[in-house]
This record gives structure tokens, sequence and C-alpha cells, in this order.
């Protein structure tokens, strides 16, 4: 698999950044805090597909990335297909904060996410931020796992956030964070 990781610029306005991020939930994190730490146990549920709509008159204003030195997006390339992308942003708590990952079902499990990532954490560093942090939800558990074994780790979690949207969702949102040292 020959895939380059590139930052976004004005010449790529003109793809179409369409990626598969459609995933099978078939188990929660359920969590726990206590006073110095949050744990997580895996709890299974009858298996569903969820996948994050795009609203194409709701998505970022991607000129808003391009030679912007607080926000940057990274695109994964294999030949001429877009199979993954970043968009991160300095955040005011001077983390570099990730507002969207995500890598094409079809091109998942081959560690194109870890080289975004490693994009974003160059990025970051390049940039004296002073780590990297991201929400996801307690039904992404694939997420989840990939983010713990890149060495991030549960800073918080919000069992409301999503009410706003669904009264009746029981998503938790986790927050996530990878400090530097």
């Amino acid at each position: 698999m020959g895939v380059t990781i590139k930052k976004f610029t004005g010449e790529d306005l003109d793809y179409s950044v369409i990626i598969n991020d459609r995933f099978t939930v078939d188990s929660v994190l359920f969590l726990t805090a206590t006073e110095h730490s949050i744990q997580y146990t895996v709890k299974k549920v009858l298996p569903y597909e969820k996948q994050y709509s795009e609203d194409p008159d709701n998505l970022l204003d991607l000129q808003k990335y391009i030679n912007n030195p607080d926000k940057a997006i990274f695109l994964a390339i294999e030949g001429n297909d877009i199979v993954g992308l970043v968009i991160v942003r300095r955040n005011w708590n001077e983390f570099a904060y990730i507002e969207d990952i995500k890598v094409d079902q079809k091109y998942r499990r081959h560690g194109i996410g870890r080289l975004l990532m490693d994009k974003v954490k160059d990025w970051a560093q390049d940039n004296r931020m002073a780590g990297i942090m991201l929400e996801t939800q307690n039904n992404n558990v694939g997420a989840c796992k990939f983010y713990e074994r890149y060495g991030f780790f549960i800073g918080g979690f919000d069992k409301y956030v999503y009410k706003g949207i669904n009264q009746l969702s029981d998503e938790i949102a986790i927050y996530w964070y990878f400090i530097f040292e």
C-alpha cells in the first residue's frame, strides 16, 4: 500500500473529499471515574451500523485551513484516491484539537490512522503546543482503542453532549489527551 500524507492546499479544493466512515457498533465503553483516573470496560451490545453524516452545506470552510498557521488538514492519498484525512486546529488551551480524523472503511488496519496522527503530532510540536486532544463517543470502540494504542488517555467524559441532538441518545462523549513530555 503506497499511501502518502500531504498537507491540504488550494490545489486540493477541487477534489471530492468523501470518505466512507461507516463502522459497526457491537460494543461500547462502560466508563467509571475515580478521584485520580478514568477506567473503562468493554460491554457487548446488539450490533448496528453507524456513519457520521456529512451535510455538504454544513462542511467546514476548507479554505480557512489553507496557509493558516493555527489550522491544518492532512490527506492520506493512495494513487488518485483520498483514503483518509485529519482536520486539526490550535485550541484555546494550546493543545492541537483534532476536529475530525477518518480513514475509509476499505483502508482501515493498514497504519493510515497512525500516519495521520504522526503528522498531527509533528505539526503540533512544530507549533509548540502542549499536546493533542480530541473527542469521540463511547460506541466508537475501534477508534477509542486506536487512540489508546497511540498513547492517548481519557481526560474526561460527558454523558449529556449528544442529548441536544437526540434526547434519547445514550452516547457518551469521551475526551482523549496526548501530552508532550
